[in-house]
């Protein structure tokens, strides 16, 4: 640890050989604070440094518990929202019996009385396979990683296929954006020189946009709450962006994708930004974000707020059970139904098609009427 500055410390720590060249690899960080943060921060890298250090060898009498923090310390390509996840389940598991047997003990079965036990508990069948994903992910690294010799669970099962994705019945979709127009135009109507009501009205106007986008463009949430005043270039909008665990960083798949907007969604977005931009003009700056509590836009919304105002505004229409990713499936459903898988791949920001497939295939249309007909002639009597 050294001082560059007033204030400003560097502080390095060492990461093992490297693999390849058999050189040490070492990790340079910055800390601004006085000489205790710094300290604190050296031995928190340090203790981290030594998890990763540690990974290289192989230890059979290793814990689940002590595994599960060696592989939550180690570098992985993990989205904020992941790591999260990750890391809740982790801490489930390290005070769970399982935590305190040895990885190389672990067995298929010894999962499966697990499972039973935590379903007796009254635990929900997502939150268990998650707990089994968490188990055979980390596992599976200690093996690549040569901590353990063998896997213990190689070839166990994974979880059931998820059932078939609930879209929103178009009827219901009207009746949420009908309802979404006949708000923002009382709350135009309404709208004085207060301050309350002036915040209603810009409430409504992006309730009205938002279930207006979400339903043309299939979206993801957090793509939605990351989309900033730019992003609309004539009826084309650009996704660049998404947010995870409320960070905002590139979309899920890391692509970016430019869709085509409905004319009517197009111009509803520049409308609304238009009166937007007119009302705070008094205010000075504006943007850069689309949806925002704020009067100027400088500020982005969050994405649970924007799903909170989409669940007020589906209550207020009288389908609560309607939800903003529910939109999503609606639109690959439509466009699977008729057949447009690869429009469908490339609305939804899918990978690949072999992904929309998978997830919609419930919905394709029967093509084998010909064949059909070909045998029913082949064995008239």
């Amino acid at each position: 640890m050294r001082q560059r500055r007033p204030q400003v410390w560097e502080v390095r720590v060492a990461l093992g050989p490297d693999p390849v060249s058999g050189l040490t690899r070492y990790r340079s960080l910055t800390v601004h604070g006085d000489r205790e943060v710094a300290q604190a921060a050296r031995e928190r890298w340090a203790a981290k440094a030594e998890l990763i250090r540690s990974a290289g060898r192989s230890r059979p009498g290793i814990t689940v518990a002590v595994l599960l923090q060696e592989w939550l310390g180690a570098e992985h390509e993990w989205r904020p929202s992941t790591v999260s996840g990750y890391r809740s389940v982790a801490g489930f598991l390290t005070k769970d019996p399982l935590g305190r047997r040895r990885v190389v003990d672990l067995t298929p079965s010894m999962l499966t009385a697990a499972r039973t036990a935590w379903r007796s508990q009254g635990w929900p069948e997502p939150t268990i396979w998650a707990r089994v994903r968490v188990l055979r992910s980390s596992v599976g690294w200690a093996y690549a990683q040569r901590i353990v010799d063998l896997h213990p669970l190689d070839g166990m099962r994974g979880p059931p296929q998820t059932n078939v994705r609930l879209h929103a019945p178009v009827g219901d979709i009207r009746a949420i954006l009908q309802c979404a127009q006949r708000s923002a135009a009382d709350a135009r109507a309404a709208a004085g020189n207060d301050r309350w009501g002036a915040a209603e009205l810009h409430r409504a106007e992006q309730q009205l946009l938002l279930a207006r986008l979400a339903a043309d463009s299939g979206a993801r949430r957090g793509e939605l709450a990351a989309l900033q005043l730019g992003d609309l270039d004539g009826d084309i909008l650009t996704i660049a962006r998404g947010t995870s665990n409320e960070m905002v960083g590139p979309t899920k798949t890391g692509r970016i994708r430019r869709l085509t907007l409905g004319a009517t969604t197009a111009a509803l977005w520049r409308s609304t930004v238009s009166h937007w931009h007119e009302r705070a003009d008094s205010q000075g700056r504006f943007g850069p974000w689309l949806f925002s509590w704020q009067a100027d836009h400088t500020t982005r919304l969050s994405t649970s707020c924007l799903a909170h105002w989409f669940a007020q505004l589906c209550a207020d229409a009288g389908h609560p059970e309607v939800t903003l990713h529910r939109l999503r499936h609606t639109v690959a459903t439509t466009l699977v139904s008729q057949g447009n898988i690869l429009q469908a791949q490339y609305r939804l920001g899918h990978r690949d098609a072999s992904t929309t497939l998978r997830i919609y295939s419930h919905v394709m249309p029967l093509t084998d009427a010909d064949a059909a007909s070909t045998f029913d002639r082949l064995y008239e009597l």
